[in-house]
């Protein structure tokens, strides 16, 4: 596919210019889909001064060393925490995804490297060492919005706002904008995530984190609004959940006018993916599939001859000898332990997965610079594959993830979850109680919450913030405290 360069096109005549605008407006280009400019960066700003770490690399040090990202450690991925057996959390979950993640990236940027090998040296330098850190940021950050006990913690936010009655109800459908009411409503963690990374919450300093709009773009799954978004008849990819509530819509429509990603037709705030965000969204993809069968492996939910039987078929259809599935059965007979075969079996699959998943996507570079590839990667792979894949779902979802302790860790999040947001809604709505001045002194002052000032989409949105940063320990502590079930102590 050759690309659009705006600064050729007076070798055309006029109906070949205007031409050339419409495709360059509907069409990405690799050029102007990767920046170094930051949230919150002065119009003025010079480039990145450091010589040691690159804007892209920076961005990863910030996340890795940010508070909400430790917090990940305490948060539930899908067994819960802690136990006998050590599983997967947030924290290491994306840590492991943000490894694949930099393989995806390195591998697609020498394609695209190559490809283009006469673009310049920036173009160059960016999708040969760059991609891969801009991807491995952006999937470190990745679940960065999520709250506490998994997505039964998205779900109890939701239902909360969604189950209103009364006066609180109709206070809030008064007071807020369709699209803000929804942001509450269709609560969503990628939504959350970008706003987790760009707020300033209550400090002065502008841009939050202040990572690259390049990172940035990388994490927004579902460039839709919340009241355009859940909506799965479209046939959109973007509509299928959304990516940024009505705080960050602006944020998000500059980093998309940046990048040149357009809107799609007939919407008012729904765009295109950005291409990069394929490879975020696959890498997440390829380690829940074979993790979350791990740590049930390690918890005596799923026999070692299960994982043979769902993950071998894959090395069947290899030509390579590396690959097949003559060397990974041989391989795995040879060791001892039975975790130390699950672990070889989740290597070999996750490499032959990050060569297949990269593979496709320039497979689908054409799709993907017009914005209309309307699935993910690993359902791009050839048709034999899609039931192999279709059994990894269909078990996980039968035998892990309706596993008996992951419901209750489910229900445990929708009762603390909505405990909390019940009260502490409660209390901005009502501040003329004497119990709402009280409450509202609980809420970090990181998350201003002014009932002065008639703002009640920004104050609801801090109660919010606050309840979905918490830990699942934290969360649970603070629910006990408040309901009198453990009664704080003097420290």
């Amino acid at each position: 596919m050759k690309l659009i360069n705006n600064t050729n096109t007076k070798r055309f005549n006029v109906n070949e210019q205007k031409l050339l605008i419409i495709l360059h407006f509907y069409t990405m280009n690799w050029q102007s889909l990767y920046s170094a400019k930051r949230t919150g960066d002065r119009a003025d700003k010079i480039s990145n001064p450091d010589s040691v770490r690159t804007s892209f690399l920076r961005d990863y040090d910030r996340i890795i060393f940010s508070s909400a990202f430790r917090r990940l450690q305490n948060k539930t991925q899908v067994f819960p925490l802690p136990g006998a057996v050590f599983v997967h959390n947030r924290l290491t979950h994306s840590l492991e995804v943000a490894s694949v993640g930099r393989s995806l990236g390195k591998a697609v940027g020498d394609a695209i490297a190559a490809k283009y090998n006469n673009e310049g040296e920036d173009f160059k330098e960016f999708y040969k060492y760059e991609l891969p850190s801009v991807i491995a940021a952006a999937c470190l950050s990745h679940d960065i919005g999520n709250p506490p006990f998994g997505h039964s913690g998205e779900d109890a936010i939701r239902t909360y706002f969604e189950e209103l009655e009364g006066d609180n109800r109709k206070q809030i459908h008064d007071n807020l904008s369709a699209n803000q009411l929804k942001d509450f409503e269709k609560f969503e963690g990628n939504a959350n995530a970008l706003r987790t990374l760009t707020n300033n919450f209550n400090e002065k300093e502008e841009g939050g984190y202040r990572l690259t709009y390049s990172t940035l773009a990388s994490i927004v799954k579902y460039p839709s609004s919340s009241s355009e978004g859940f909506n799965k008849k479209t046939g959109l990819i973007a509509t299928k959940k959304s990516g940024y509530f009505d705080s960050e819509l602006a944020l998000f429509e500059q980093m998309a006018a940046t990048f040149h990603v357009p809107k799609i037709e007939g919407f008012q705030h729904v765009y295109a993916r950005h291409p990069f965000v394929y490879l975020t969204e696959a890498a997440d993809d390829i380690c829940y599939r074979i993790i979350d069968m791990e740590d049930a492996h390690r918890l005596g939910i799923v026999s070692l001859a299960t994982i043979k039987k769902l993950f071998y078929p894959f090395f069947d259809m290899e030509t390579d000898y590396y690959n097949s599935a003559a060397y990974v059965e041989k391989k795995v007979e040879g060791l001892v332990d039975d975790n130390q075969k699950v672990q070889f079996i989740r290597a070999k699959w996750i490499g032959l997965m990050v060569e297949k998943l990269s593979g496709i996507f320039m497979e689908q570079e054409e799709a993907l610079l017009a914005g209309k590839l309307e699935k993910d990667l690993l359902s791009c792979m050839p048709e034999e594959y899609k039931p192999l894949i279709d059994e990894i779902n269909r078990y996980s979802v039968k035998y892990i993830y309706n596993y008996k302790s992951v419901v209750e860790i489910e229900i445990a999040g929708y009762n603390v979850i909505g405990g909390l947001l019940k009260e502490f809604v409660n209390a901005v709505l009502h501040p003329e109680k004497s119990k709402s001045g009280k409450i509202v002194q609980l809420i970090s002052s990181q998350f201003p919450v002014d009932v002065k000032d008639g703002l009640l989409y920004n104050n609801i949105q801090s109660v919010v913030d606050f309840i979905s940063g918490m830990t699942d320990l934290y969360a649970i502590d603070l629910y006990r405290k408040m309901t009198g079930i453990s009664i704080p102590q003097l420290r």
